[in-house]
């Protein structure tokens, strides 16, 4: 009980949510001319498209107004340069009824954030600010919530130090609390360490209970199949078609999965699977935000097989393809996960006669159940060749021991019973080393390799 009150207080009102209040917002994009900053597989359109699209998920936020603005350099105080930053501010000031700012860039200092917000006379919010509100409306689970508090601490950080050296330069006199001997910098410092420490430890014992569950699932042989892609690319569709779950409801928006949610299927040998629905990824997405939902891509690691799902009817695919593989590789996964993946050109429906450019990628409709059955063949092909798990079909002696050894070491599809011999066909599924004690025990048994 002390531990989920414990948990409550971390997982109260955030004082970073923008409010469930309406808002009216200004879309600015920052287009970098040249440079290390300029993105090489993406365009400014496509990016401000991007931006829109996020705002769009949000309830009661609307896009009033969208701007591409060149700049050399945006990491600068004002982002623009002079001339540029007049004009924006006073197209900024004719919006009507205007309520916020939306940066279309990673971070925005709190500097930046100061001074924008005194120029413009309205709240500005950075990618970061933008991604996390939709997570935090997402969280659906004590972990997700967790996992967003833990995102929120460094703007909390970097708020911090804003409100203290403003207070610095009204009070002027001493810096110390009630003769603490600790400033308010100090003070607020250790608050938000200790809170760190809490979501830590939080999620370090969801994370425990997880791997406990993840155990269960090995003894239980079943393989698990990680679906992974870029946000809104259709792996929540694909998982329903997959397994025919009534339960899954997809949503067409960013960031609708937060959590790890397992879903049982059958591969056409009847092999159960659990398929493992992830977060999506997203370009420029902040590493304190992914560091923070690490949680949710670890179990990724401990899968038999990826499959990385793209919406090939998207202008950017190809830059979405590498942001998730960027991701996937940062997470450092074993090699032959990465080189068994399975990559899905999902929505095909809409190109017509849409071959895929790439060799091996399988192009399919989740939403109308092209290709399915081929991509169900190759998760099966690569989930044996994954698990060192054998399809065979062995003749036994019905009065001998064989069927009762084969139903409690392995997997047992079909058994056809021929009576009048005695005897009968047993269809299974079984890993190397049970195959090898089968052949030690009764070596007289006949076995057919399908």
């Amino acid at each position: 009980e002390e531990d989920e009150a414990a948990l409550e207080e971390l997982l109260g009102p955030s004082p970073l949510a923008p409010g469930p209040d309406a808002q009216r917002i200004a879309i600015v994009h920052p287009a970098v001319k040249w440079g290390p900053q300029k993105s090489p597989l993406s365009t400014a359109e496509l990016q401000i498209a991007e931006a829109v699209a996020l705002v769009d998920t949000l309830q009661n936020w609307t896009v009033l107004d969208k701007t591409i603005l060149r700049t050399k350099n945006p990491n600068k105080k004002f982002v623009f340069g002079k001339g540029n930053f007049q004009v924006l501010t006073e197209k900024i000031k004719k919006l009507p009824h205007l309520t916020a700012v939306f940066l279309n860039v990673e971070r925005i200092s709190s500097l930046t954030k100061k001074e924008l917000e005194s120029a413009w006379g309205v709240q500005v919010f950075d990618r970061y600010t933008v991604v996390l509100h939709i997570f935090r409306c997402n969280a659906r689970t004590k972990e997700a919530k967790l996992q967003v508090a833990l995102a929120e601490i460094p703007l909390l950080r970097s708020n911090l130090k804003n409100e203290a050296s403003q207070r610095d330069q009204q009070r002027g006199g001493s810096r110390y609390i009630m003769g603490s001997g600790e400033t308010f910098l100090e003070i607020q410092n250790r608050v938000l360490k200790e809170r760190e420490l809490k979501i830590r430890n939080a999620l370090e014992k969801l994370r425990r209970k997880r791997a406990l569950l993840r155990t269960q699932r090995k003894k239980c042989e079943f393989p698990m199949v990680s679906v992974m892609g870029y946000t809104n690319c259709g792996k929540t569709t694909l998982i329903k078609a997959l397994t025919g779950e009534a339960g899954l409801q997809p949503r067409d928006q960013l960031f609708a999965t937060l959590d790890v949610t397992a879903h049982a299927g059958y591969l056409p040998s009847h092999m159960a699977v659990i398929y493992v629905d992830t977060i999506g990824f997203l370009t420029d997405l902040p590493h304190n935000l992914v560091e923070s939902f690490s949680a949710t891509v670890e179990e990724v690691a401990y899968s038999d097989l990826i499959v990385h799902v793209r919406d090939i009817t998207h202008p950017e695919t190809t830059l979405q393809k590498a942001t998730v593989l960027s991701v996937l590789r940062n997470l450092n996964l074993p090699s032959h996960l990465l080189d068994s993946m399975i990559e899905v050109h999902n929505k095909v429906d809409l190109i017509e006669r849409y071959k895929p450019a790439e060799e091996n990628a399988l192009a399919v409709s989740a939403l109308h159940g092209h290709g399915l059955e081929e991509l169900k063949q190759e998760i099966e092909k690569k989930i044996l060749t994954a698990t060192g798990k054998k399809i065979l079909t062995v003749n036994i002696d019905l009065e001998g021991p064989q069927l009762s050894w084969l139903y409690k070491e392995a997997t047992v599809q079909e058994v056809e019973v021929m009576p009048e011999e005695g005897t009968a066909r047993v269809k299974v599924i079984i890993g190397n080393s049970a195959f090898g004690r089968y052949k030690n025990l009764f070596p007289s048994s006949k076995i057919f390799i399908s």
